[in-house]
């Protein structure tokens, strides 16, 4: 099968727009005039980043998203790209505020994107919000991700590649769950464990 998007021949967007332009207030007049060659859905040709934004935050889902980052964690741009398919509330970065944006593929521009100095810093904006904390970590006594029933309200906690959760976050979640593995190694990815879990909340909430 072709992997259209490598294909030498394919060019990803749409050119410039044929006179005469729209009349939309959504619209961005220099992608009208140049072409919109973002990744971005059909439907999103030639608007604005804030009117994408607006328009995202009308039909946001109700789930958090949060990793701790206190080595430059360069999975939070997966993170971040990931959150912004599922359509997740706001991400959360705990720790230090510079992160590798080159992994989330410009979808900052769409995701809302908090910081958090310290762990206490979540635990207090998630308690004002009335949000559990939900842990992703294979702990022992981690309660299986499978069949735990997350709440739709709620903030999902990753930790650093590596160490995962520390201490303080671990204590600060509600509840920690794991994800099912079946080779050889001890974890994965915390992007790839961050996709899982989000889709889990889509599976039962979306």
């Amino acid at each position: 099968m072709t992997d259209e998007p490598n294909r030498p021949d394919h060019v990803i967007g749409v050119g410039p727009h044929a006179s005469p332009w729209p009349d939309d207030p959504r619209l961005d007049l220099e992608l009208l005039a140049t072409g919109d060659r973002r990744n971005v859905l059909d439907e999103y040709r030639y608007w604005t980043v804030d009117a994408i934004v607006a328009d995202l935050d009308r039909r946001r889902h109700s789930f958090h998203v949060a990793i701790e980052n206190w080595e430059h964690d360069r999975n939070i741009g997966t993170v971040v790209r990931t959150a912004n398919a599922f359509l997740a509330a706001e991400v959360h970065i705990v720790g230090k505020r510079k992160w590798n944006r080159r992994g989330a593929m410009m979808t900052d521009s769409y995701q809302h994107v908090r910081h958090h100095e310290t762990i206490d810093g979540l635990v207090a904006w998630a308690t004002a919000a009335r949000l559990p904390i939900v842990g992703i970590d294979n702990f022992p006594g981690s309660v299986p991700l499978e069949t735990y029933d997350l709440p739709e309200h709620c903030v999902l906690l990753f930790g650093q590649e590596g160490p995962g959760l520390s201490d303080a976050a671990h204590e600060a979640a509600e509840a920690v769950c794991s994800i099912a593995q079946y080779g050889s190694t001890r974890s994965i990815n915390a992007g790839v464990a961050a996709g899982i879990a989000m889709h889990a909340w889509i599976r039962r909430w979306a």
